[in-house]
């Protein structure tokens, strides 16, 4: 497999990442998937990835940029999961800067971020006391910084993710994760992780949503025609 076809999953045992990385075999990359417990090596590899040990929270730049070396694209699908505040800070923002410092040292342009659809506004709306402020913030901050990058950067904002099968279709929301600009109420719309999957597949296989922000749920506009 050509090294410009080679793509780096950030969290490469996530529930997305393990279900992008078959996907995106099947459209001709070879994938690594970076994961910090060798033990999920064997999973990692069932989804058609190479499993490489390097655990984001703790990993420098020059070791990311090592790994990054020659690839045609990095996808950051990591998260510490909620539940520890100091965490969740080192791995959703802090070890995602790393990882886009580290792509442009590693001269990789391609970057696509996972993110959430309300991460620009949650910020200013949230308590700061709400269990998911932290999470909220370091989500904001992370395609903040990624969006003052030189990186050919795009960040996915799914919904509220579910396991059911793709679709392969969804809708697209606006900058602040709301549908024909009717503010949400409670929750966003769901979106399937294996949309997500899709998602990331074609904006890479087909260099689409360049320099921009995709907030989008399941719909019923097919990926391909809503995503360009």
């Amino acid at each position: 497999m050509a090294e410009e076809n080679r793509v780096v999953l950030i969290g490469g045992h996530g529930k997305v990442a393990l279900l992008a990385a078959p996907k995106l075999v099947e459209r001709g990359y070879a994938v690594d998937s970076m994961i910090r417990n060798a033990e999920h090596a064997a999973e990692v590899e069932a989804a058609g990835a190479n499993p490489v040990v390097l655990d984001i929270e703790s990993s420098d730049i020059d070791q990311l940029a090592d790994a990054f070396k020659g690839a045609s694209a990095v996808v950051f699908s990591a998260g510490a999961g909620g539940g520890n505040e100091q965490r969740t800070r080192s791995v959703d923002f802090e070890g995602a800067v790393r990882s886009m410092k580290a792509a442009q040292q590693a001269g990789v342009k391609r970057y696509v971020m996972v993110s959430y659809s309300r991460a620009l506004v949650d910020v200013d709306t949230l308590d700061p006391q709400d269990s998911f402020y932290t999470y909220a913030k370091a989500k904001h901050d992370a395609d903040a910084f990624l969006r003052e990058t030189e990186l050919d950067y795009t960040i996915l904002g799914p919904g509220v993710l579910t396991q059911q099968p793709a679709s392969k279709r969804v809708v697209l929301a606006d900058q602040e994760g709301n549908l024909s600009g009717e503010p949400a109420q409670g929750e966003a719309p769901n979106t399937s992780r294996e949309n997500v999957a899709e998602v990331i597949t074609h904006v890479l296989a087909n260099n689409a949503a360049r320099r921009a922000t995709v907030n989008f749920y399941d719909g019923g506009m097919p990926i391909v025609e809503a995503i360009v």
